[in-house]
């Protein structure tokens, strides 16, 4: 029963299913850290000179302040940080639009190698195969109908 687990287990790792997870969480977290650094370094800095240097990370609403007496903070400050949402939401705004164009780069690629007559890219043998079996049934559905005797 334990080899059959790890029987199992080698043959999904070695599909590529494995291995293609593998790769997108990695290129993901790197893309994650561009991104991060694209929002703080890029965007960010010209949104605080537009708004005369106000930090949006720390931006909040207070709703109930810390009070000190004689050094001791009590009760404590209870706050909505909405300078981080704001951050954040830039941060799916571009990584939303990169996978959007990635994707569709990605689809125009695939749709010139599926069109068999378009020879700047290759076409998959598969699909290949397909077509040139279409093209045949076609050309024998032709053949049958030029034989058919006219009523």
């Amino acid at each position: 029963m334990k080899f059959k687990i790890i029987q199992e287990f080698k043959e999904f790792a070695i599909k590529g299913n494995m291995i293609d997870i593998a790769i997108g969480v990695i290129i993901g977290t790197a893309f994650n850290k561009v991104v991060d650094v694209l929002v703080q370094e890029i965007f960010l800095p010209p949104l605080s000179f537009l708004t005369n240097g106000i930090n949006w990370e720390n931006k909040k609403i207070v709703l109930r302040e810390a009070v000190t007496i004689e050094g001791v903070t009590h009760p404590e400050e209870i706050a909505i940080g909405y300078g981080k949402l704001l951050e954040a939401t830039v941060d799916f705004l571009i990584i939303g639009f990169t996978i959007f164009l990635v994707v569709k780069l990605m689809n125009a690629i695939r749709k010139k190698a599926e069109d068999p007559k378009n020879q700047e890219v290759v076409t998959p043998k598969n699909i290949e195969l397909l077509s040139k079996i279409s093209d045949l049934m076609e050309k024998q559905v032709q053949l049958l109908e030029e034989q058919k005797p006219k009523q």
